[in-house]
């Protein structure tokens, strides 16, 4: 084999490689500086300048409007407490409490990123729903058919994501809340 051949293939071999590990770091959704809290993954430098290039292109191909760290938190669950990937076909329960900021969603996502389509038109549970006796201690009901209490449809999606959003964070968004802060995500019946 002439030595330009060689030379040519390792160069092809070398991009490809590269552009698919650099697309895999992207595409898995794992954050730079990313911290796992339970089932819930944050990053903890997106919305600030300090964001690295990996973060911003996870923010820019997710479509998270990365508000500023002292604004919003933000937390990823593709999994419940078990490990387990989130299956559409199966109910969950989230149960938390008081979360560390004023005002705090939960928003269903499919695998993709996308808002999961359902009759309901409900995508998202957020404090606001919650009565005040509720708040410090809720429960949030996901399953593909519609249940009594909070609810949010999975839709029967394969796989999903849940986005935990909390605005204006108590210290500014500077440090993660410990484990027992943010909710559990507990897997109930599979159709």
């Amino acid at each position: 084999m002439k030595s330009w051949l060689r030379y040519g293939l390792a160069v092809v071999v070398g991009l490809v490689v590269g552009v698919g590990s650099a697309a895999y770091a992207v595409r898995s959704g794992a954050f730079g500086s990313g911290q796992q809290i339970g089932p819930w993954r944050t990053g903890t430098d997106y919305g600030t300048a300090e964001a690295s290039a990996r973060t911003r292109a996870i923010v820019a191909l997710s479509g998270l409007l990365a508000l500023p760290a002292r604004e919003a938190r933000y937390y990823t669950a593709v999994a419940d407490d078990a490990g387990a990937p989130l299956d559409g076909n199966c109910s969950y329960t989230v149960s938390g409490g008081e979360l560390p900021g004023r005002w705090w969603s939960l928003t269903l996502y499919d695998g993709e990123g996308y808002l999961v389509a359902n009759d309901a038109n409900r995508f998202s549970v957020a404090s606001a729903a919650l009565a005040p006796a509720e708040r410090k201690g809720w429960t949030i009901k996901v399953s593909p058919t519609r249940t009594d209490g909070h609810w949010l449809p999975s839709g029967g999606a394969e796989r999903f994501q849940l986005t935990l959003r909390t605005y204006r964070p108590a210290d500014e968004g500077r440090s993660s809340p410990p484990r027992d802060a943010l909710p559990r995500i507990a897997k109930g019946d599979c159709a």
